[in-house]
């Protein structure tokens, strides 16, 4: 009957995926794949070789209290970081699955086959490198590494290196299981490599690593399946690991970048942080949440632009209410949606749903750029990067034919920041020295409130 349950968890997977793909059904699809993931495990329980249920229960009850508290405490802000660290402990745990079944079978006298003892060097290679790899993004994501990218002399020779000696020693231990040393220096040489891969990636970036790191978690669980003889985590495996391939593909067509140019570009490097060009550009237009209500009461169409700056402000409650108003004064608002916006995949959408926008405003970025130049009114709140009109125009700029947001067509562009200072790219916007750009400087949260009330008198 095991065999049966994982096939029917399988199915619930496989049918909860489907579902995620629209807001309607996601909540139900949610539920059946967490339905899927409760048979598998308890089916997994019942397995002749589950003995020690007391060592199982302790980590069920640990984890079940770490997850709550987690899942209460953390801002939507740090939804990214979060998201890295579970693929971190998710490669970690298919590594130490993988080393124990070696030790195991080490300590009954037994010498793997290869086809167990390369699943074993393939699930701790891609575990180790998904948990170095994805704290590394992490200490980035939380602002505890510079966002910037690391890079120093023969970088890329040392990492092809290390790459061939991984791979030595991995077929050295498959030929010759009773090679431990060989495992362990691999699996040492696998978690330097994590932290080599990354760290000279660009906090613009983060999103794609985040979302290649969730399909190495994938692999490297599928690789444990294939060691333990777990159907149902071969099969999980495959869908995270192709899944996360896919949505890796997604983000990189959307900047218009090569996956290669992400982990070797060092995409923002040679940039400058600081708005030290500003005298160059022209002077800046500043505004005030009085002159941005009246602005926008006389206007026929409104396109909000969330960014990351509204998520950091939790400002998606006040948007929402903003967008409620000019709505029932017959303004049409509409949401542009650009998919690499904020840090992380769905960032934008998850915050926005968090308020109960309705999903018909949200609008995806080739839908709604042609409607641009018809737009009285673009507020963009944050969202740096995804903006800049020289990823359109500019040649030179390392963002130069990106996909954007084409704001810079509305009539009238509004922008709401702290600073005139770079976004998470470190490169500076020209939007915001364009003469139909008004600057409304301040907390994005306190700024909408501000501009609400000024409505509410207008």
């Amino acid at each position: 009957m095991i065999p049966v349950a994982y096939l029917i968890a399988s199915v619930c997977f496989i049918f909860g995926i489907k579902r995620l793909g629209s807001p309607k059904t996601a909540p139900s699809g949610n539920l059946i794949a967490a339905i899927g993931m409760a048979i598998a495990v308890i089916a997994t329980l019942l397995h002749h070789d589950v003995i020690h249920y007391g060592g199982i229960a302790a980590g069920v009850i640990l984890g079940s209290v770490v997850g709550a508290l987690v899942a209460r405490r953390v801002e939507m802000t740090a939804m990214p970081q979060m998201v890295a660290a579970f693929n971190g402990l998710g490669g970690a745990a298919s590594a130490l699955v993988a080393a124990a079944e070696l030790v195991r079978l080490e300590s009954m006298g037994i010498s793997p086959p290869p086809q167990v003892g390369v699943p074993i060097v393939a699930g701790t290679l891609i575990g180790a490198v998904t948990l170095s790899g994805s704290f590394i993004a992490f200490a980035k994501l939380q602002e505890l590494m510079d966002g910037q990218p690391l890079l120093f002399p023969g970088q890329q020779i040392i990492n092809a290196l290390i790459a061939v000696l991984i791979v030595a020693l991995c077929a050295q231990v498959v030929i010759d299981p009773a090679a431990t040393t060989s495992f362990w220096a691999m699996a040492a040489l696998a978690l330097l490599l994590g932290v080599l891969l990354v760290i000279p990636i660009g906090g613009a970036d983060m999103p794609v690593v985040i979302s290649l790191l969730n399909s190495y978690s994938g692999l490297a669980a599928c690789a444990t399946g294939f060691i333990l003889g777990n159907q149902v985590l071969i099969i999980s495996g495959s869908l995270v690991g192709a899944s996360g391939i896919v949505l890796t593909n997604i983000m990189c067509k959307a900047m218009n970048r090569s996956l290669f140019n992400v982990i070797f570009g060092g995409f923002g490097a040679t940039q400058e942080m600081g708005g030290g060009a500003t005298g160059e550009r022209g002077p800046v237009k500043s505004g005030s949440a009085d002159e941005a209500a009246m602005i926008l009461d006389v206007a026929r169409s409104v396109t909000i632009v969330p960014g990351y700056g509204l998520a950091v402000a939790q400002a998606q409650h006040a948007v929402r209410e903003l967008a409620d108003m000019l709505g029932q004064r017959g303004i049409e608002v509409r949401f542009a949606i650009h998919p690499v916006a904020g840090r992380m995949p769905g960032h934008m959408n998850v915050l926005l749903a968090e308020a109960d926008v309705p999903y018909e405003q949200l609008v995806e970025m080739e839908e709604i750029n042609p409607s641009f130049p018809r737009t009285d009114v673009a507020l963009v709140l944050g969202a740096n990067d995804v903006t800049n009109p020289d990823a359109r125009e500019n040649p030179s700029s390392p963002i130069y034919g990106m996909p954007i947001l084409e704001v810079d067509r509305a009539r009238t562009v509004m922008v709401v920041k702290r600073s005139l200072n770079p976004g998470f790219a470190g490169i500076e916007n020209p939007l915001y020295f364009l003469p139909q750009t008004m600057m409304l400087f301040g907390d994005a949260k306190s700024m909408v409130e501000r501009i609400i009330a000024a409505l509410k008198e207008v």
